[in-house]
């Protein structure tokens, strides 16, 4: 059935005429691996962070909620664990005390009937927040967190990510209701990679990050990750402008990205035995665009996103205005054919993911 309402909707997504100009050319330094990750534990990395010094990192599984400590040699150095029961944890940010947050928003099967942030402090204390969605269930396997702590889940619907977020700060266990700030259209490319055809991979968000001093945005699919600027923080107002591309190609399922410190981007697949890379310099390609506009002298003038701190133990949320942004996505008539062969290559693979337990009250 999900396989069903996902080839439907594929295809009523390609009628939709594109909004905004295609995303600007980069020539970013090629994806360089630095290191393999050959730890069983991690075979379903979905989630990454990034400091000077340790690599964070969440596996799409598992009975408790669990972020794991890497060195930048791959090696596991520990596990940090918390005694919440996750579902299926798909991305992982950081607030800005320092707790995790994991992004519980996995749903294959559309099964939920919340998605949930999993707080988990360095010392190993937990605490669930639910969500509601205002427009039914979703599979969201990317998280934004802004500077302030904001948190965006993006879904996985092929082509047109939603983009949401809670309409008020969190609260333990809720659910919080969000809404929708943003929708993400991005086109197909030849990207090579995934474990799906392109025409449905390379339009699919699997993972999102924010550098540290939130000026640039990253949003990946599969095969590619998308670089938005964000001179003033605001995260929503940069998911509505010209990203810069950038191929991430030939990782077998692609789903974790994050920056370093120095502004490389690194990204990394599921599936023992597959490198983690980085692609050096890439906030650099955005950088003529951080630089904030110059602040308007009218008391009306609208604070950014993250002008607000999160208050500690609550996760903040922003109320920026919305508008659609867009990728023009390719011609309608050959998508469509590599649609069909896309949704039968990809039932052995949905099927293998699908294989997760029932969600006890959410």
């Amino acid at each position: 059935m999900r396989l069903a309402v996902l080839a439907v909707s594929l295809l009523l997504g390609l009628t939709i005429p594109a909004q905004a100009a295609a995303a600007q050319p980069a020539q970013p330094a090629k994806p360089a691996n630095k290191c393999t990750n050959k730890d069983p534990a991690l075979a379903e990395l979905s989630g990454l962070w990034a400091d000077k010094e340790r690599w964070y990192a969440v596996n799409d599984g598992g009975e408790k909620a669990t972020v794991v400590v890497l060195k930048k040699d791959c090696t596991v150095e520990r596990q940090i664990v918390g005694q919440v029961d996750p579902f299926d944890v798909e991305d992982l940010g950081r607030a800005p005390d320092g707790t995790f947050l994991l992004a519980d928003g996995g749903d294959n099967n559309l099964e939920r009937t919340t998605a949930a942030i999993i707080a988990l402090t360095p010392a190993g204390k937990s605490t669930l927040y639910r969500m509601t969605y205002p427009d039914g269930k979703h599979d969201a396997e990317a998280m934004l967190v802004g500077t302030n702590g904001a948190p965006y889940f993006i879904t996985k619907d092929v082509g047109n990510a939603g983009v949401y977020s809670p309409v008020r700060q969190l609260k333990s266990p809720g659910p919080t209701p969000m809404k929708k700030v943003a929708t993400i259209k991005l086109a197909a490319t030849n990207t090579p990679g995934g474990p799906v055809p392109g025409a449905v991979g390379s339009r699919t968000v699997t993972g999102g990050a924010v550098s540290s001093d939130g000026k640039v945005v990253a949003v990946r699919t599969y095969t590619d990750a998308y670089l938005y600027a964000a001179p003033d923080k605001d995260i929503v107002k940069a998911l509505n402008t010209k990203p810069v591309r950038v191929p991430l190609p030939n990782e077998a399922q692609g789903e974790a990205i994050a920056f370093e410190p120095d502004g490389s981007l690194v990204s990394a697949s599921e599936k023992v035995g597959q490198p983690i890379r980085l692609v050096a310099k890439a906030t650099e390609l955005v950088a003529k665009q951080t630089e904030a506009p110059p602040a308007q002298q009218s008391g009306s003038q609208k604070p950014p996103e993250s002008a607000a701190p999160a208050p500690p133990g609550d996760i903040a949320n922003s109320a920026s205005s919305v508008s659609k942004q867009g990728i023009p996505i390719v011609p309608a008539a050959g998508v469509a054919i590599l649609l069909v062969m896309g949704v039968l290559a990809s039932l052995r693979w949905r099927a293998s993911r699908s294989r997760r337990r029932f969600y006890r009250g959410g």
